[in-house]
């Protein structure tokens, strides 16, 4: 399992882009996507709604369990990806790619976020 080096992971197991005109890219990691399994439903934060980090905005539903999502950031979300809510099976199938899960304004970023190799290290358990 790689993970993209430019990320940076939380670890709720959230991946964040570096921010663009103030905006990141918020997904889950790939290690979150193979525990769940195969994921049937998204709950996404609306456009428009704050969020915070380490505190739960969504859920995503799997054959498995319901798991909440934790944005890794605070800040508004901006956009959601309404192709991962038509067809959840992108959060496995790329989950870093197709898979992403919403955009956020990031207002404030906690100071524990992970490199790509904090997050191996700490996923190895």
């Amino acid at each position: 399992m790689s993970n993209p080096q430019q990320l940076r992971y939380s670890k709720e197991h959230e991946w964040l882009t570096a921010a663009e005109d103030g905006v990141s890219t918020v997904g889950i990691t790939e290690f979150a996507a193979n525990a769940l399994g195969d994921v049937v439903f998204a709950q996404l934060p609306e456009v428009g709604a704050q969020v915070s980090a380490g505190e739960s905005c969504g859920e995503l539903e799997s054959t498995k369990s319901v798991s909440d999502l934790y944005s890794p950031v605070s800040g508004e979300v901006t956009e959601i990806n309404q192709d991962v809510v038509d067809d959840p099976s992108l959060v496995n199938s790329a989950p870093f790619e197709g898979g992403w899960l919403f955009k956020v304004r990031v207002a404030e970023e906690p100071d524990d976020l992970l490199s790509a190799d904090e997050y191996a290290e700490f996923t190895k358990s």
